[in-house]
């Protein structure tokens, strides 16, 4: 969805984030590069061209914030996020069985859930979900819809894990 100005949405720029922030994440997995190392390489990335990816208007904004916030978050909090990941897998899986981007999107989303409830629970499931579609064709999509509907259990057990996953939550 455009807005008016000819940039992307507040939402696509939270898809961009979430998007970039996985791919951040296992940079950092698979290189063993600094956070601050991939950042600034994912960000030079989403953001050469005045802010568009490929320096076509609207295409690739994302969030930066939203997009420091999860990485950064991830790594200083990783020892709960994967505690929570590993208590909301199925007795005969962990963590260090699941493939390398796999993690990186359940750790996305499992911190988004734990950090910023201000997004609806079942936005951050839905969009985590969408990225393991852009991913995988086979079961994994439903294990990170399964896992995280778990960890929204438990960090936001007031709140319904179902109903509209538009971007605002209604």
């Amino acid at each position: 969805m455009m807005s008016p100005a000819g940039g992307q949405s507040r939402c696509g720029r939270r898809r961009a984030a979430r998007l970039a922030a996985v791919q951040a994440l296992y940079a950092i997995d698979v290189s063993g590069s600094s956070i601050e190392r991939v950042l600034a390489d994912v960000m030079d990335r989403h953001w050469s061209s005045g802010g568009k990816a490929g320096g076509k208007a609207g295409e690739g904004d994302a969030d930066a914030a939203l997009l420091r916030t999860l990485v950064e978050g991830v790594a200083a909090d990783r020892e709960m996020v994967d505690a929570a990941i590993g208590e909301a897998l199925a007795e005969e899986w962990s963590l260090a069985r699941l493939e390398i981007l796999l993690q990186a999107i359940l750790r996305a989303g499992t911190y988004e859930l734990y950090a910023i409830p201000d997004i609806p629970a079942r936005v951050v499931i839905n969009e985590y979900l969408e990225i393991a579609h852009a991913f995988f064709a086979g079961r994994e999509p439903a294990l990170v819809n399964a896992v995280l509907d778990r960890i929204a259990a438990r960090f936001r057990s007031g709140e319904p894990a179902r109903g509209p996953a538009d971007c605002d939550g209604t």
